[in-house]
């Protein structure tokens, strides 16, 4: 089966498989994927939230990718990508793109 998801998806390299349902029928989906642990990439900047910063944004900037935001929630540790810019100030790691 070809991957669904195309290279830039955080969900690239994630394995598939199949279920065989009660009818026959082979249903695909996802195996989990696990985090990177903390501080397991290298770091091309560090980015200090101001108001209004927008995830889409600061990735655009700092990556040159807005749907890139899921490297930077993974690089913080956050479960849901908002967390990061709630806090003013609040400092975010910005990890170099993969390959970079």
């Amino acid at each position: 089966m070809e991957h669904p998801f195309p290279r830039s998806s955080r969900y690239s390299t994630t394995e598939t498989a199949t279920w065989p349902d009660p009818q026959g029928r082979e249903i695909p989906y996802l195996r989990r994927r696990f985090l990177p642990p903390m501080g397991a990439g290298a770091v091309l900047a560090e980015h200090r939230v101001q108001v209004q910063d927008r995830l889409d944004n600061v990735t655009a900037h700092y990556l040159g990718d807005p749907e890139q935001f899921w490297r930077l929630a993974d690089a913080n540790g956050a479960m849901h990508p908002d967390e990061l810019t709630a806090e003013l100030h609040r400092v975010l790691v910005i990890p170099l793109p993969e390959g970079g």
